[in-house]
């Protein structure tokens, strides 16, 4: 049976990246164009930057989530053989899934995270133009969000068919071949 100590830190490690990434989305950085009425230029005045920070944390709370998983199950290559049946059908097939909506939370949240901290030094000088303050779009933090919360259901689901098919395999300890014991 799966190791429900194991399953419940995964649920906390995946609810806390969830929750980071959600307040990384709410706490976004955004600019407003200031004028410097001594110098006669327009620039870019950022507000603070602590979803950089949340988003990075969510990236490692859902990292640990899925080492704790891939330890646990041996990334499906190492330990002993699975049997033959559904429970292994479906392992395969939620490890795949799990590890592709892996890779996209993280990629999600840590170019959201990257994209955030970039702050444009650009000023105004000669010309009426405002400056461009480049600014995270919405979404991305809340998308890397959605697909934490996936990543959750299937790597918790992976790893409970992964050890039905793991505890139903039986090997082959009878005498099936020839013996090769001494005669007297």
């Amino acid at each position: 049976m799966a190791s429900k100590l194991l399953l419940l830190s995964v649920f906390v490690f995946d609810v806390i990246a969830f929750g980071l990434a959600i307040a990384a989305e709410q706490r976004r950085s955004t600019a407003k164009i200031v004028e410097d009425t001594d110098a006669k230029r327009n620039y870019c005045v950022y507000d603070s930057d602590i979803s950089t920070g949340l988003g990075v944390g969510a990236f490692l709370f859902l990292m640990a989530s899925q080492i704790l998983i891939m330890v646990a199950s041996r990334c499906f290559c190492c330990g002993k053989p699975l049997s033959p049946g559904g429970s292994r059908a479906w392992a395969i097939i939620l490890f795949i899934t799990c590890w592709v909506f892996f890779l996209i939370a993280e990629i999600c949240v840590l170019a959201g995270s990257a994209r955030n901290a970039y702050h444009t030094k650009y000023r105004t000088l000669l010309t009426d133009t405002p400056p461009s303050c480049q600014m995270l779009r919405r979404g991305v933090f809340a998308a890397g969000a959605a697909f934490i919360f996936l990543t959750s259901i299937v790597s918790q689901s992976y790893y409970v068919c992964y050890s039905r098919a793991r505890e139903s395999f039986q090997s082959h300890n009878k005498d099936t071949g020839i013996g090769m014991s001494s005669y007297r």
